[in-house]
């Protein structure tokens, strides 16, 4: 028999599926191994084991021991790390961090390694739990995700003319920036006259983008959408994950029912 190989990793949970009468099936996001599915013996039926640590979102820190580097791990033990009682006791901050959850689950594959991804998912968690859950934080994730993926869009110049934003909102007086899922990144007026799919931008909705990406975590909160750059701001990244998906996200979708609601 092949011996088995024991792990630790610090992992959040983006998924769990009933398996069985008594196990579970879930997907971490773990910071030393990336993604990884693994199979907790008996944790529907006893919750000492495994106390909180499987639900979505819990952050803990699991021992876990793999045959080889396919199939599914055991998960040995959690100790729970943040359950983050904050969001859990929020409706739309749940929500919010499930589209987090949903958007890392869909942007990765398993077993490939990205220190920063975990960080920015642990970091993000966080200051939704302590109290800030606007359209900010949402889109300054989305973007730092797209970053660390290597899908970053292009928002400082024209992808076609390379003129920097500054400078277009010079020569093109009044006329609004305009971004193009396909081509990822923002166009001037004469660039993109011919372009119906473009999606209108000001300067100061592409400027905050710029400054948020950037920004250190522990300042962000320092920032603002007004509502016409919560809206084109929203409606250029979600465009851009949408296309590099090839589909919606249900998770958003939700999310936008209940705050339509008045939830």
């Amino acid at each position: 028999m092949t011996k088995r190989t024991i792990y630790k990793a610090s992992a959040i949970v983006l998924r769990s599926l009933d398996y069985g009468e008594s196990d579970r099936i879930i997907s971490f996001y773990t910071d030393e191994f990336g993604k990884l599915k693994g199979i907790a013996k008996g944790a529907r039926r006893s919750k000492k084991r495994f106390p909180n640590a499987l639900e979505l979102f819990s952050c803990s820190n699991i021992l876990f021991s793999k045959r080889s580097k396919e199939g599914l791990a055991l998960i040995e033990n959690c100790d729970v790390i943040n359950h983050y009682p904050g969001i859990r006791s929020d409706l739309e901050k749940t929500l919010i961090a499930s589209y987090f959850i949903d958007l890392t689950d869909q942007f990765t594959s398993e077993s490939k390694k990205n220190l920063k991804l975990f960080q920015l998912l642990q970091d993000f968690l966080g200051i939704i739990d302590t109290g800030n859950s606007s359209e900010m934080i949402a889109r300054l994730f989305e973007l730092r995700l797209l970053k660390l993926k290597g899908f970053e869009p292009v928002l400082d110049r024209c992808i076609t003319c390379k003129i920097p934003a500054d400078e277009i909102e010079g020569k093109y007086r009044n006329k609004p920036f305009l971004f193009n899922p396909t081509d990822g990144g923002v166009k001037c007026h004469k660039c993109s006259s011919n372009n119906r799919n473009s999606i209108p931008a000001s300067l100061g909705t592409i400027k905050i983008l710029l400054t948020g990406k950037e920004m250190e975590i522990s300042k962000i909160h320092r920032l603002s959408l007004s509502g016409q750059a919560a809206d084109e701001s929203k409606e250029i990244l979600v465009s851009f994950i949408q296309h590099l998906l090839g589909k919606e996200l249900r998770s958003l979708n939700v999310l936008n029912q209940i705050r339509k609601m008045g939830f």
